[in-house]
């Protein structure tokens, strides 16, 4: 069973509230049309990977239960918020989302910045593994709710991969 795009979230500035949009265009080795990172201008902007940002629905839900921490739409500040996909099986594999051909690179540790920004005590703990995916864009697309995201290396992105990856600790 493939995964899904649930929402599409972009922010035109650095620190700016996230929108949601009904499409969006992916664009290799720069990120989504009208985000902040496309111009390399977001906080993180610099890092490889930061192309598309992914986070699951089943993460936030479960910050939700386990912490008692619920996250208005977008305040993820990630770029696609995802359904029935585990992200980190898809951590160094190519994978397709919507239209866009990606690539995987490493999980997004939750940071300080979003804790400070959302005033929010303790998010970055209630996101340990949880933070979401950092990807990059191989191939240029259109991205839409509904669209599936599915594993174009064999693996079906249901079962987490083997890779074993640094540890997914808070950063400043």
């Amino acid at each position: 069973m493939a995964g899904r795009v649930r929402a599409i979230y972009v922010a035109a500035d650095r620190g700016e509230p996230t929108e949601r949009v009904e499409r969006a265009t992916a664009v290799a080795d720069r990120g989504l049309e009208d985000d902040r990172y496309f111009d390399t201008d977001g906080t993180f902007g610099e890092r490889e990977g930061c192309d598309l940002t992914l986070i699951e629905r089943e993460a936030l839900t479960a910050v939700e239960r386990e912490h008692g921490i619920s996250l208005e739409p977008g305040a993820h500040r990630r770029n696609v918020e995802t359904a029935d996909v585990s992200l980190e099986s898809l951590i160094g594999r190519r994978f397709r989302v919507g239209d866009a051909r990606c690539v995987g690179i490493e999980r997004c540790a939750p940071c300080a910045y979003l804790e400070r920004h959302l005033e929010i005590d303790d998010l970055r703990e209630a996101l340990v593994r949880r933070g979401g995916l950092r990807a990059r864009i191989l191939e240029g697309g259109t991205i839409e709710p509904d669209d599936p995201i599915v594993s174009i290396d064999g693996n079906t992105g249901t079962q987490p991969s083997t890779r074993t990856t640094a540890v997914d600790e808070p950063t400043d």
